[in-house]
Parts: structure tokens; C-alpha cells; sequence
């Protein structure tokens, strides 16, 4: 073995168990890896599935934000050639694999990409995650030196071992989503586990029974009638998408009108570490509450506690039970503009600014 993939590789790859509770551990364990075999960075990317939120190694951090922000993904040779390389067999493919070294200087992807930031050599070491085919790829600089093949014969190792703890971090994360959930169960809440994009990674026998026209599983997604409520999902989405990991957690409740039945409020709860892995990705969990549970307080504990008048507590219990203010009007027998005036004086009393939010404050009283 190359004396730089000798005790140092060892010590490096013997790591990756940490990443199995601790998927936050994965840019630091991939930057031993890259030190101990002559490499600048690394970065973990499925096969078919591209994107900026995998870990990668603070050595690659200025390549990769370049690399996602001019869309090189969808064009880079690598992603084209590597695969089925890898699904052959090959535990591990370098650029003279994919390519002549005549052409390296002539691709775009390194005279418009690599070398501006230095670089020119890669391995991709493969393994699978469940079903999907996944592959850590190595970089180095010109300077560092393109991977020899007893180098890449020592890399092979790292193969099995990443395909070991992709899988044991799937289960172990699994199991936290499945815990979570089961324990709403018992207080009768509905949990939904999603990951940054909105698909739905499970959920609770309370959820389930939830589901039908109005809330509903679509292409593996959450959708939900209520227009409104489905554009505040998507915009939840576009921001668990881009929230960094160590970003305080913290989303406004969304509130959900039904057709045959009260709406619904859904709070938005981190899920445990361990469900963070690349390989589930899971990102939060969806808590839905029926406000029908807390509609108790009625008018005379709203007029106490913000000081409304009756008409305002009348108008803000007509909006948490999911209508709309130009409803409101008919149902009271008045006009519009009187109901936006009253709802003004709720929004000042009660410290909101929206009818999400006065619906999600009245919920839990």
C-alpha cells in the first residue's frame, strides 16, 4: 500500500462508524480521508439525485457552490460515465477511466470548472444505499497527482465499509422517524416524517386516517387541497431545502381548511440526528392538530384574555372554525369592510398579522 494510504487511511476510514449517530460528522470524517490519501476535499453524491445538500469536506466547499450555482451537475462527464462503471462492478473509477487524457484539457467541465479552482483529479469510490448507488468522490489538485493504481486498489477497501454504514445509517434512522411517529400515536396526534423536498417518509396510523381529498399523498409528496395551505407547504419545502442544518429551527404553523371538516393546524418539529443521514435525508416532522380540539375557550375567555369586544370574538371564532371573512359577512349580516375592521382590531389584540396565525394562537388555548 502507498505510504499515504497506509496507518493514516486506516485511522481515517475506522471514523465512519461515528456518522451512523452523528451524520453531522460526515464533512469532518471526509476530510481525514481526503488528508490521509493526498486529496483536497470530498463530497458524497447519489448517482441519479445531484444536489447542494449532500456533505462534502471544507476543502471542496467553494468548488461545489460553484459547481450546483452554474448547474454543472446536469453537465459533468463524470455523472455520465462513472455510474455504469460502477454498476459493473468497479469499485472505484478515476478520469482516466471516462477519459483520454488528451481530452481532459479539452472538456468544459474542467477548463471552465476545475481548474479555476485547482483542480484536475478525482476517484469516485462507489457503494449503495439500499436500492440507490452512491459515490464519494475524492478531489485533488494538479499539483497533488492523479490516482495510481495500487492507490486505487487500496480505495476499493473503502467501498464495502461506506456501503456498510450507508446501510446501518438507513435503519438507524428509520427506526428514529418510526419512533417519533408511534409516539404521537399515543396522544392521538398526526405525524407526517418528510424530508427537504416534501416527500413523505412515514407516518402514523393518526395520520393515515387523516388522509382523502383534502389532505393527500401524491407522487410520494404531501399535497393538500386548500390552495393556500399548499403554497405554504411548497414554501416550506423551498426552505428546509435550503436551511443549513445548524440554523435555528423555527417555521410558522400552517393552517389546513377542510371541506367536510374543521381545518387543521400543522406545527413543524425537527426529527431526531439520527434521521438527518444522506441516505434518508428526513428533515422534519409535520404535527397536524384538528382545531375542533381547543374550540372550548369560546367568546367570553377571548374577550377576557386580549380584551375584544364581542363582535371581534364572534368574527375570530368564525375564523378558526376555517371561514373566510367575505363568509363571515353573509353569515352575520353584514358588510365586508365591517368584517375587515373588526378582524383589523383581532390582529391588533391578539399580536398576529395573519389569519394562519391568529387560527394557530386561538388552537392552543
Amino acid at each position: 500500500m502507498p505510504e499515504i494510504l497506509s496507518s493514516a487511511f486506516d485511522a481515517s476510514i475506522s471514523g465512519l462508524g461515528e456518522t451512523v449517530l452523528d451524520p453531522a460528522s460526515w464533512p469532518g470524517i471526509m476530510d481525514e480521508i481526503s488528508r490521509a490519501v493526498g486529496a483536497t476535499g470530498a463530497v458524497l453524491l447519489q448517482s441519479d439525485s445531484r444536489t447542494p445538500d449532500m456533505p462534502y469536506s471544507p476543502g471542496v466547499a467553494d468548488l461545489l457552490d460553484t459547481y450546483f450555482d452554474h448547474g454543472w451537475q446536469t453537465r459533468d462527464v463524470r455523472a455520465e460515465r462513472c455510474p455504469p462503471l460502477l454498476m459493473r462492478g468497479r469499485h472505484v473509477v478515476t478520469e482516466v477511466d471516462i477519459l483520454r487524457l488528451q481530452d481532459i484539457d479539452r472538456d468544459p467541465l474542467y477548463n471552465e470548472l476545475l481548474f479555476k479552482f485547482g483542480f484536475r483529479w478525482f476517484a469516485a469510490v462507489g457503494f449503495r444505499a439500499g436500492d440507490a448507488l452512491w459515490g464519494m468522490i475524492i478531489q485533488r489538485t494538479g499539483a497533488q497527482g492523479m490516482f495510481t493504481e495500487a492507490e486505487k486498489l487500496a480505495l476499493g477497501s473503502l467501498s464495502q465499509r461506506l456501503t456498510e454504514v450507508a446501510s446501518l445509517s438507513t435503519a438507524v434512522g428509520r427506526i428514529a422517524l418510526s419512533s417519533a411517529t408511534n409516539a404521537m400515536n399515543s396522544i392521538r396526534q398526526a405525524a407526517i416524517a418528510i424530508d427537504r423536498s416534501g416527500f413523505v417518509l412515514g407516518l402514523n396510523d393518526i395520520a393515515s386516517a387523516c388522509l382523502g381529498e383534502d389532505l393527500r399523498i401524491r407522487g410520494g409528496r404531501l399535497v393538500v387541497k386548500d390552495s393556500a395551505a399548499n403554497t405554504s407547504l411548497q414554501k416550506l419545502f423551498d426552505k428546509l431545502r435550503s436551511r443549513p442544518d445548524t440554523a435555528p429551527f423555527a417555521f410558522d404553523p400552517i393552517v389546513v381548511r377542510r371541506s367536510d371538516a374543521m381545518p387543521l393546524i400543522v406545527r413543524v418539529l425537527p426529527v431526531h440526528p439520527a434521521a438527518h443521514t444522506p441516505f434518508l435525508r428526513a428533515r422534519a416532522l409535520l404535527i397536524f392538530s384538528p382545531t375542533v380540539a381547543r374550540q372550548s375557550h369560546g367568546m367570553s375567555t377571548l374577550i377576557d384574555a386580549f380584551g375584544l369586544t364581542r363582535a371581534e370574538a364572534r368574527v375570530a371564532i368564525l375564523i378558526s372554525e376555517g371561514k373566510n371573512p367575505e363568509d363571515i359577512a353573509v353569515t352575520l349580516g353584514v358588510s365586508r369592510e365591517t368584517i375587515r375592521t373588526h378582524l383589523k382590531g383581532v390582529f391588533s389584540k391578539t399580536g398576529t398579522h395573519r389569519q394562519s396565525d391568529l387560527v394557530a394562537l386561538l388552537c392552543i388555548l
